[in-house]
């Protein structure tokens, strides 16, 4: 029977290298300018990877700012629009994955173009 080996969503903690560490507190202008870094061509990334050192640093950030019942788990949690994802290793920091940015549209740019009603009577044809 052959198995085929499908990749993983996770980065690989052993040979993908944490791109930040948090010595007590969890530091979101690091964690901005990490994001910010990474963002490109009108993409940025998906995904804010985080060990258990770092998953507990976050929780206890948002718990500070929201209260300790709001942050029962960072399961379905987004921090700067990035879907948090707890890594099973001690101490790892990393941004993946990419979305598309998207921009914003003027309303008004979408009607019609504005016809001056004489004008525009000149030229149509009434039966």
């Amino acid at each position: 029977m052959t198995t085929i080996e499908q990749p993983r969503p996770y980065p690989d903690v052993s040979t993908v290298p944490s791109e930040l560490s948090f010595q007590g507190t969890w530091d979101g202008e690091a964690v901005s300018g990490l994001i910010r870094s990474k963002c490109d061509h009108g993409e940025t990334p998906a995904f804010l990877f985080l060990g258990i050192k770092e998953a507990l640093l976050l929780k206890e950030h948002l718990a500070d700012s929201f209260g300790e019942e709001a942050v029962t788990t960072l399961k379905g949690t987004y921090y700067m629009g990035l879907e948090v994802i707890m890594i099973d290793c001690e101490s790892f920091i990393a941004t993946g994955g990419r979305k598309a940015v998207r921009t914003l549209q003027d309303p008004i740019s979408r009607r019609p173009a504005w016809r001056d009603r004489e004008t525009e009577a000149l030229w149509q044809f009434r039966i």
